[in-house]
């Protein structure tokens, strides 16, 4: 399905029945990616959408801001769902964030995994790498991104080159990816990690024990921030959850959604 949302035309895929929950990609991924978990997810209605310049939309006019990249999510849920739970991974996550804490009123509650809410120095230079290998050298980047891929998967048997097949289609002609990697590397000099606690609803961060891009490090430098925070460790699992452990994430991802905020206990 596609929507035309400002100056974008947005992809997006619609499942279920139920309270609505809005699915957000990280980077170098596309909605593809939420299959596994919308497929387990009975009893919500789940739309999964591509951010702007990855999968099936249009990158249009990006300005490499975190800001724009929470306005895209703000009118997919003002044009389809209304408030709604938004379930976001690592870009994704730091997206759902940002728009929690400008739009409380669409965010009924948020659930991030592998997520960031500042960058450190290392973080911003390996953004600015693959945002220079992109303008100058696709195979460079291409190559990186198997390397990337590799090293967010900790479990064995995981078919690494189908998997960074799909991440290349998702970077399509690359706009999005620089737009999104510009977006996070600006939390290094404007971390997000201090209008957290303008956030209302619940927050439940989900983090892998294997995870060395995004550690338990970061998600309790967010938690420390909410009124109404929790965390979930999956075992045996890298950053990228989908591929590592998808039936354990999936089961957290459920039981995240069902956990009661402190305001209904």
């Amino acid at each position: 399905m596609k929507i035309r949302l400002g100056d974008i035309e947005v992809g997006y895929t619609e499942r279920g029945a139920g309270p609505s929950v809005v699915m957000v990609h990280g980077l170098a991924e596309d909605r593809r990616s939420w299959v596994f978990a919308q497929d387990r997810l009975a009893g919500y209605r789940t739309l999964a959408c591509d951010l702007r310049g990855h999968g099936e939309t249009e990158a249009g006019d990006g300005n490499g801001t975190l800001d724009q990249l929470a306005g895209d999510l703000a009118r997919f849920l003002e044009a389809l769902t209304g408030p709604a739970a938004c379930l976001g991974y690592s870009l994704g996550g730091t997206v759902v964030l940002a728009l929690a804490t400008e739009r409380p009123d669409l965010v009924t509650r948020a659930v991030v995994s592998g997520t960031s809410s500042v960058v450190g120095r290392s973080a911003a230079g390996f953004f600015e790498e693959r945002i220079g290998m992109l303008g100058s050298d696709r195979a460079a980047f291409e190559a990186a991104l198997r390397d990337d891929t590799a090293a967010q998967i900790v479990t064995r048997g995981a078919d690494l080159d189908a998997i960074t097949r799909r991440r290349i289609e998702a970077v399509g002609d690359g706009r999005g990816y620089v737009n999104a990697a510009r977006a996070m590397r600006g939390l290094h000099g404007a971390p997000l990690t201090g209008a957290l606690a303008r956030i209302r609803c619940p927050v439940d961060v989900i983090g892998g024990d294997g995870d060395r891009f995004c550690p338990r490090r970061a998600a309790d430098i967010i938690l420390a921030e909410l009124a109404d925070g929790a965390y979930h460790e999956i075992a045996d699992c890298g950053h990228l959850m989908t591929v590592d452990q998808p039936e354990a994430y999936a089961v957290t991802l459920r039981t995240a959604l069902g956990r009661p905020g402190r305001g209904t206990e």
